[in-house]
This record gives C-alpha cells, structure tokens and sequence, in this order.
C-alpha cells in the first residue's frame, strides 16, 4: 500500500492544473497509422546512427567508444520493444478473428 505521494508527482499535477487550459489547446489527434510511421521512423533513425557511429570507430574517427556501445544498446533495445510490441498487436489481432459473433 502506497501510503505518500513524491513530491514530484505533487509538481507535476499543480503544473497541469496551472497549465491545463493552454496544455488542452496544444493536443491533438493523430491517426494511428500516422504514430506507427513516426515510431517506425524513430526507431530506423537510431539504428542508423549506430551505424554511423560504429562506421566511423572502425575508420579511426574521433568517437568514443562508450558512445559507440551506448548507441547500439539504444538501437538494440528499441528494436526488440518494437518487434515485441509487433507480435502483440499480431496476438491481439489473432485473437480479435478467433471470436465467435
């Protein structure tokens, strides 16, 4: 049981009261195939800075090696939680067309 409340999260809910009519105006809705291609696009974009990276650490390029792991753990990690989230949705889908009407 959860018996107090962090102090950050006390900010952040004063923060979204003081805010929450101009916050309000700053949202809006996009299509779900328009998120995935964002998402899908993100996810390219990290692997192809890993890329990059490890290119130029195998040129002799002035990058650090810690920075070079860190980008591809970066790029391995969103790649496996996409594919992961993929065979959800392909789950969820799945199942969805088992039901019976």
């Amino acid at each position: 049981m959860i018996n107090a409340i962090s102090p950050f999260q006390t900010q952040n809910v004063q923060e979204r009261q003081t805010h929450g009519v101009q916050t309000n105006k700053q949202f809006h809705q996009t299509a779900f195939s328009d998120f995935l291609k964002q998402s899908i696009n993100e996810v390219n974009s990290m692997q192809v800075k890993s890329d990059q990276m490890t290119a130029a650490l195998a040129e002799g390029k002035n990058v650090q090696l810690q920075d070079v792991m860190i980008a591809a753990e970066k790029a391995s990690v969103t790649m496996l939680a996409t594919i992961e989230i993929r065979n959800k949705a392909v789950e969820a889908y799945q199942e969805m067309m088992r039901m019976q009407m």
